[in-house]
């Protein structure tokens, strides 16, 4: 229980960081979509951009954070050595990126439709070229478990982030879109500054033989990361070319603004990886790791879990963080992105069996398949349904790679999962949501339905605390009910 207790108080320092900066960027939606009419695109263009952006981030870190946490816990490596290698290398492709599309700036913007604005893609080329070369310091903090240091500039850069947006479209009342590609360059900017001290101090040196051996540990990776992501973005670049309707952008705009709301799994799977991604890596070896990562998943489907039946059961007041009711058609797709999320959650969770015996050349398979998956939804069904078609594709998509990895996974690398009682709280989460659905169907006050999935997620909760977390063992109050 030692790690899954070091997991979960650094998986609540990172989710508090996540929490707190997601709940500021938040305040970016309502911002941006009362600046942008979903009638007039603003805010398709900004969900479309930052699609590739999420693709590019990708292909330019190639798989090597991960490899990191791997190579430098390898008892026959020098992890200073590791570190400057994975600098070196992140670091020159990063440059080599920026320093090609401001070259070719033009006949690219041209071929994303952006031939008017060019400005727009290439500041944001300089600014994932720098924030992927900074997922290395990033990933040097988490492996230090310098956990308070990597929350606070992660914190530091949202806050940056939210005020100059706001003094520019609030306080300078400005309309252009672009400022937001260069606000966030601006902001970046000021990150890598504050982490100079984890790129400074040590000689760098980049060992060629070590290089190859991680590139070939982290080439698969590379390919699970890019069919991951493009499990997430490949709808929002894709459908301007797909869906040709006259509201094209009006329509992602409104997918782009709606799915943020969803993204509270997001958040949460993500914090769960920077706190699990550097303890399974070091612990590789150890006994009893194995009921470590049954544990683990189980939990975390509790927890998101959870957080879907709050998300669904208080879409009455969380739809406000979209600010233009314009935009309210498209909120039907929060719980499919969700549940869409919680898969890729237990996806993520699943993937370790393979990365820990170095044979992450299956990741790239199943990520294959379930990006395979969702294009095919897409372009299928994009052109008659719209952005429905990219929230399902999503759900289609990670939900085959999901379970493609599992039955492999048990074939490989055998984990013990506690399948009935996972599933025990998937039907009873399922049953609760039908009911809220059902209310929100049959009942016009909004008061009585919060009030009613209030009441369904407090017996949630119960359900939680008698089943897996009796009171008599919690910290402080414990004392008070114990018999």
């Amino acid at each position: 229980m030692g790690k899954l207790t070091t997991i979960f108080k650094d998986t609540a320092i990172y989710g508090l960081s996540s929490i707190i900066g997601r709940f500021l960027n938040y305040l970016l939606v309502p911002l941006y979509t009362a600046q942008f009419s979903a009638a007039s695109g603003g805010y398709g263009i900004i969900t479309n951009i930052y699609a590739y952006v999420a693709l590019v981030l990708v292909l330019l870190t190639f798989g090597m954070e991960t490899t990191y946490f791997r190579f430098t816990n390898k008892t026959h490596t020098d992890s200073q050595t590791v570190y400057g290698t994975t600098l070196i290398s992140v670091g020159t492709v990063s440059l080599s990126f920026a320093v090609l599309i401001l070259l070719l700036l033009k006949p690219i913007s041209q071929l994303m439709g952006y031939g008017e604005h060019p400005e727009y893609v290439g500041v944001m080329a300089v600014t994932v070229a720098i924030d992927a070369f900074l997922c290395i310091p990033f990933a040097h903090l988490r492996q230090e478990r310098k956990a308070i240091k990597f929350a606070a500039l992660k914190l530091l850069n949202i806050a940056a982030t939210i005020l100059l947006n706001l003094i520019y479209f609030y306080w300078m009342d400005g309309k252009d879109v672009g400022y937001v590609f260069y606000i966030n360059f601006v902001c970046t900017a000021i990150l890598a500054a504050c982490l100079v001290t984890e790129y400074a101090g040590f000689r760098w040196k980049l060992d060629t033989k070590l290089l190859r051996t991680m590139l070939s540990y982290s080439w698969p990776i590379l390919i699970l990361g890019v069919a991951g992501i493009l499990n997430q973005a490949a709808d929002k670049m894709l459908f301007p070319y797909i869906y040709k309707g006259a509201d094209m952008q009006s329509q992602l705009g409104i997918y782009g603004a709606c799915s943020k709301i969803a993204m509270i799994m997001a958040m949460i799977t993500q914090a769960f990886r920077f706190a699990y991604e550097p303890i399974v890596f070091a612990g590789v070896k150890d006994k009893g790791q194995h009921e470590m990562y049954a544990q683990a998943m189980k939990f975390f489907i509790i927890f998101t879990l959870l957080a879907f039946l709050m998300v669904v059961g208080y879409m009455d007041i969380l739809k406000y963080i979209v600010r233009n009711q314009d935009y309210w058609v498209g909120l039907k797709v929060v719980p499919i992105v969700m549940a869409a999320e919680i898969m890729m959650g237990i996806y993520f969770n699943l993937s370790f069996w393979y990365k820990v015996i170095d044979k992450t050349l299956w990741g790239a398979v199943f990520s294959g398949i379930g990006c395979t998956v969702l294009l095919v939804v897409n372009f299928i069904f994009v052109p008659k349904y719209g952005y429905m078609a990219c929230a399902w594709g999503g759900f289609a998509g990670y939900g085959v790679a999901m379970l493609i990895s599992y039955f492999v996974g048990q074939k490989y690398y055998p984990i013990n999962y506690p399948l009935k009682e996972i599933a025990a709280y998937v039907i009873f989460a399922g049953l609760i949501t039908a009911m809220m659905w059902y209310m929100n169907l049959r009942v016009d006050s909004t008061w009585m339905r919060l009030l009613v999935n209030t009441l369904l997620i407090i017996s949630f909760t119960a359900f939680i605390i008698w089943r897996d977390m009796p009171l008599s063992k919690l910290p402080v109050i414990g004392k008070y009910f114990k018999k």
